[in-house]
């Protein structure tokens, strides 16, 4: 069977992310920002991060093992598909295989690196076009063989929203993906396999994303960036408050799903529209704190702790925020919650949903 997606040819700069704008190196204007590290000590499991080379600026192992090991306690991340590395040669549907493969030999490397060192890419999530259905187990078995302990689901990207300015991913995208019967044959094939789903959507999609959690309770799935709240683009401005009260009541529908989680983090993305990265000087985590932490405390009042994990996005958020900065908003954020609570936050909901031993 053939595919329903088509790869935008050629793809955007973002492809489905952000990365580094016009082509700037933002480093010098991070660094006019430098805090002091809070809970120095406090054990961090990353969930969500890429590795890639792109605009001309890379941001692959020794970029990201420098974050992590200058400053907060991470102690082991999740390497998220971001279209990198995929094979150049053989079917289409295969070339996926290339990126999982990429990130296994990272991790790898990691993990020879001296005791105590973060666990880098300790968890794999790659990618896998479930339009082709039923035939796509090809692809995951292969994933799962060629980096068996470490694989643990895939992501496709599938936000769309009526303004096609939204609309930048690696795929041109049809409306209503997540409900497609060949979309749907090929999410059947990650059960079986125990493959979680990484959901990367818009909040107008979240009853979509309920209902694909109610038909298929298990299998995993983790809502990215805290649904894709739009409240603050373009098209949504004028409405900010009615599309913020349609993402609550969404996610509150959402989270009567137990197989549900999220991440708490991405907002540092500029096309969501927090205009972080236009400041003169990068925001303070106190900043950064009062701008997301009433999203974030609400998603985690919602799900509850145990159904919530931080994030740092990086590389697209460093759009906005430098990595220390960035954890000690998160900390700020959490800490009004008992220390069992944090410890769901930073460590233990990532552990439990992708099945690390740290």
């Amino acid at each position: 069977m053939p595919s329903k997606l088509t790869l935008r040819q050629p793809l955007p700069p973002s492809a489905g992310e952000v990365s580094d704008h016009a082509g700037q190196d933002k480093t010098t204007w991070r660094a006019l920002r430098r805090e002091e590290v809070l809970e120095p000590e406090r054990p961090i499991i990353d969930a969500h991060h890429h590795l890639w080379e792109r605009n001309g600026h890379a941001y692959l192992f020794k970029q990201y093992q420098a974050d992590a090991s200058s400053s907060h306690n991470i102690r082991a991340s999740v390497y998220i598909e971001c279209g990198a590395y995929y094979r150049a040669t053989g079917p289409e549907m295969m070339s996926r295989l290339g990126e999982v493969e990429y990130a296994n030999g990272i991790a790898a490397m990691a993990a020879a690196q001296l005791p105590g060192s973060p666990q880098i890419c300790a968890a794999i999530v790659g990618t896998a076009d479930l339009t082709y259905g039923a035939e796509i187990s090809r692809l995951l078995d292969a994933q799962q063989a060629s980096a068996a302990e470490r694989f643990r689901g895939i992501r496709l990207i599938t936000k769309w929203d009526h303004d096609q300015a939204l609309n930048n991913g690696r795929y041109v995208l049809p409306q209503g993906l997540l409900t497609d019967k060949d979309f749907r044959a090929g999410f059947a094939q990650l059960e079986s396999r125990n493959l979680s789903f990484d959901a990367m959507i818009y909040h107008p999609q979240l009853s979509e994303l309920t209902d694909l959690a109610r038909t298929f309770p298990g299998t995993t799935i983790i809502l990215n960036h805290i649904g894709g709240l739009l409240a603050n683009t373009r098209t949504y401005k004028e409405q900010s408050q009615q599309a913020t009260s349609h993402w609550k009541a969404a996610m509150l529908e959402l989270s009567t799903c137990p197989n549900v989680l999220v991440k708490l983090g991405g907002l540092g993305m500029p096309y969501l529209g927090f205009g972080l990265d236009k400041l003169a000087i990068p925001a303070s985590s106190e900043q950064l704190a009062q701008a997301w932490g009433p999203l974030f405390r609400f998603c985690i009042d919602t799900f509850g702790p145990d159904r919530c994990m931080f994030e740092s996005n990086f590389p697209p958020d460093r759009e906005s925020v430098d990595f220390p900065v960035l954890w000690n908003a998160f900390k700020r954020i959490a800490s009004e919650y008992s220390d069992q609570e944090k410890h769901a936050l930073f460590f233990s909901s990532a552990a439990r949903a992708y099945r690390l031993t740290v």
